[in-house]
C-alpha cells in the first residue's frame, strides 16, 4: 500500500478548520499533517512539514490564499496547492493561477469530493469548480498589472513612500497608478479603491 499523501490545512476559522480536518482525516489515503489559522503560518508549516498538498481559505489574515501560497511554491514548487472559497469571484482564480495554484474550489463542496479533488493534484493534474471557471470567463477587470499591485499594497496599510520601495518606482509613478485605479473603481479614496477592487475578485 502506498503512503497516504500528506497534507496541510489551513483555514482562519476554527470550527471549520476543525471539522475538514476531521473529515479529511477519515479518508485512508490521506493524512493531515498539520494545520494552521492564517496565511503566514501556513509558509512555516509548510517549511517545516513538506507536505504533498496545502488545503487552503483564500480569504485569511496575515497573508491570504494566494500570496502564502505564491511563497509556499517559491521554496517547493513541486507541491499542490488547492484554495477553498465561498465564491467564485471573477479575477481570483486568474491571480491564483499565475501563482501557481493547481485547484480551486468551493466551501460547499462534500468531502468525497474533497478527498477525490486532493488525490487528483496529488498526481499532478489540475481541478478548477466549474463555478468558479464560468466566473472567470466573465472576468472584467479593468485594472492593469501595476493597479492590482498597488492597490493589493494598499491593503496591507503600506505608504505610498513604502510601496515604492516594494514596487521600485518613483512615488510619482505609484501615485498615477492609484490615481488611475481610483477613476476605474470610481472610488473617493484608495483605501475604498482597494475594498471594492478586493469585493469584486480583482486584487
Amino acid at each position: 500500500m502506498s503512503a497516504p499523501v500528506r497534507v496541510l490545512l489551513v483555514d482562519d476559522e476554527t470550527l471549520l478548520r476543525s471539522a475538514i480536518g476531521s473529515l479529511l482525516g477519515l479518508a485512508p489515503e490521506l493524512e493531515v499533517v498539520a494545520q494552521a489559522e492564517h496565511g503566514g503560518r501556513a509558509v512555516e508549516l509548510a517549511a517545516e512539514h513538506r507536505p504533498d498538498v496545502v488545503v487552503m481559505d483564500l480569504e485569511m489574515p496575515v497573508l491570504d490564499g494566494v500570496e502564502a501560497a505564491e511563497r509556499i511554491l517559491r521554496e517547493a514548487p513541486e507541491t499542490a496547492v488547492l484554495l477553498l472559497t465561498r465564491h467564485g469571484r471573477p479575477g481570483v482564480l486568474k491571480r491564483a493561477l499565475a501563482a501557481g495554484v493547481r485547484g480551486f474550489m468551493l466551501k460547499s463542496m462534500d468531502a468525497e469530493e474533497l478527498v477525490r479533488v486532493i488525490l487528483r493534484l496529488h498526481e499532478g493534474r489540475r481541478w478548477i469548480d466549474p463555478e468558479v471557471s464560468a466566473a472567470a470567463m466573465m472576468d472584467d477587470n479593468p485594472l492593469t498589472e501595476r493597479e492590482v499591485d498597488v492597490l493589493r499594497l494598499t491593503g496591507e496599510g503600506l505608504s505610498v513612500r513604502e510601496m515604492s520601495g516594494r514596487l521600485h518606482l518613483a512615488g510619482g509613478t505609484v501615485r498615477n497608478y492609484l490615481s488611475a485605479a481610483l477613476q476605474k473603481t470610481g472610488a473617493e479614496s484608495r483605501h475604498r479603491a482597494a475594498r471594492i477592487a478586493r469585493e469584486r475578485g480583482w486584487i
